[in-house]
């Protein structure tokens, strides 16, 4: 065999060789990418997801007849990196959201409360070994309290006795008057006592902290498949993890039909006074403070007041969550009424379509002080706002945005649904193409001070709302309405 054929064969099996090994490459990316579109139910509309798997599968034939034929090497290895290369991009695309949702979902398998032990400002105690009992009610908090109680032992080797009270709120009293030396408070509670004292954070002191996981058991029931289903969305507004228990500002159910495209905002004031199921042992107070016994409880509040199952939820800290409107270019709503807000006087709101950024969300759907109806507008200017969002990111083009929305969204909401549930509503809007028709509804009652009973702060003197029964019945028809396709 002559030089020239000695190396033209070996060119050929170099060739052949690296064809082989690209091959290899791109059957597994390509598989693997077309299992995770499948999985999660990626590109379900429109029959993307079958084309998509159709050319992957048709260059799949060809590159191995071309190369078990060794024929067209240049343009088969061509073939091979661009759809390699391509595949390798979708499956990126998919893995990071999927990654994403998972945070998301990961997120609502506990919570988190910080357990601290307070002294008054000035005390010349500056650690637990100084003590020899806290006081603290045990009757209403005592899971956490005995944890701490022993977190306690195990760090400082003291053993501490608690003397029950009947609330945070006696003991904080307590800790003021003098007759006793240091009380337990959970982080929960702790707005609650400002909002009673707002030198509360100037009184105290804390000498030993200690932050508690509760694992949650809030399960999605798998009712998107059906068409129809019941979010419940809480607002919070506090700083730190999104895993912290705190009181629910905004707790609103969204009602979707997928088959009709309707979506209906129930709104139910957070100085509802409610009777709270679970840690609330069944005892009236006002709604936001179900909130503080957890996701679940705020849940089981609001399925028990409307006679509805809750299929899902998303718990979100409202300040993170409206950066959520600079991702999408601003929202417009319509303001009904003309106000300044109370907490930043930078923003006035006149009659008429107004463009928010999300600094001006914020103050739009904080205000309740400058609004005729108080927390019932301001309900109402949240409810405008998350429909403005629900509109912008039913686009086409905000849908494009997915991960960068995603990536600034993880530190600031959870939710229970799951990734293959959120891909199958994303799915039938853009199969559909049809806006949803958003309408709400609020409701109402009988607000007063002082004349109704806290079970989580029994001696303050609380604003809360006795719902109207008509009102509330009213609304749990309309929920109903629309889950059954009126």
């Amino acid at each position: 065999m002559s030089r020239h054929s000695r190396s033209k064969v070996r060119s050929f099996s170099t060739h052949y060789f690296i064809n082989i090994l690209m091959f290899v490459l791109y059957l597994a990316v390509s598989s693997i990418t077309v299992y995770t579109m499948f999985k999660y139910h990626f590109l379900a509309f429109r029959y993307l997801n079958v084309i998509l798997t159709t050319v992957l599968c048709f260059v799949l034939l060809l590159s191995a007849f071309l190369t078990f034929k060794g024929k067209f090497k240049w343009g088969n290895s061509f073939l091979l990196f661009i759809f390699s290369a391509l595949s390798i991009t979708i499956f990126l695309g998919f893995n990071s959201v999927v990654n994403l949702t998972s945070g998301l979902n990961d997120s609502t398998k506990y919570s988190e409360v910080e357990m601290r032990v307070v002294v008054p400002k000035d005390s010349s105690i500056s650690s637990v070994k100084q003590l020899d009992a806290v006081e603290a009610p045990i009757q209403s908090d005592g899971a956490n309290i005995n944890e701490f109680i022993k977190q306690i032992k195990t760090d400082s080797s003291k053993s501490l006795t608690v003397n029950h009270v009947d609330s945070y709120q006696q003991a904080y009293n307590n800790l003021l008057s003098g007759s006793t030396d240091a009380i337990i408070l959970n982080s929960a509670y702790s707005s609650l006592l400002e909002n009673q004292d707002k030198d509360f954070n100037s009184k105290v002191k804390t000498i030993y902290s200690y932050k508690i996981q509760t694992a949650t058991n809030v399960k999605s029931k798998k009712s998107v498949d059906k068409g129809v289903f019941n979010i419940y969305i809480s607002g919070i507004d506090t700083y730190g993890s999104i895993n912290t228990a705190s009181r629910s500002d905004v707790n609103i159910i969204m009602s979707v039909n997928l088959k009709t495209h309707k979506v209906l905002l129930t709104n139910t004031p957070r100085d509802s006074y409610v009777s709270i199921p679970g840690a609330g042992n069944n005892q009236k107070d006002k709604l936001t403070h179900a909130g503080i016994y957890g996701v679940e409880t705020s849940m089981k509040t609001l399925e028990n007041l409307y006679d509805i199952d809750i299929d899902y939820y998303a718990r979100l800290n409202f300040t993170s969550f409206l950066k959520l409107v600079d991702l999408l270019g601003g929202i417009e709503v319509y303001n009904d009424q003309a106000f300044t807000a109370h907490t930043n006087k930078d923003y006035t709101f006149e009659v008429g379509n107004v463009k928010l950024d999300s600094q001006g969300a914020l103050a739009f759907v904080r205000e309740r002080y400058g609004l005729d109806n108080g927390d019932n507008d301001r309900g109402k200017n949240q409810e405008k706002v998350i429909t403005a969002i629900i509109n912008k990111l039913a686009t086409a083009s905000s849908l494009t945005k997915i991960s960068s929305i995603a990536n600034n969204l993880q530190d600031s909401i959870q939710t229970n649904m799951p990734l293959e549930d959120i891909m199958t509503i994303a799915n039938t809007q853009l199969s559909s193409g049809k806006k949803f028709t958003v309408d709400s509804q609020e409701v109402t009652g009988t607000g007063s001070t002082g004349e109704l009973t806290s079970y989580a702060m029994p001696a303050a003197s609380l604003y809360m709302m006795q719902l109207d029964d008509a009102s509330v019945k009213d609304a749990s028809a309309q929920i109903k309405d629309i889950l059954g396709g009126k």
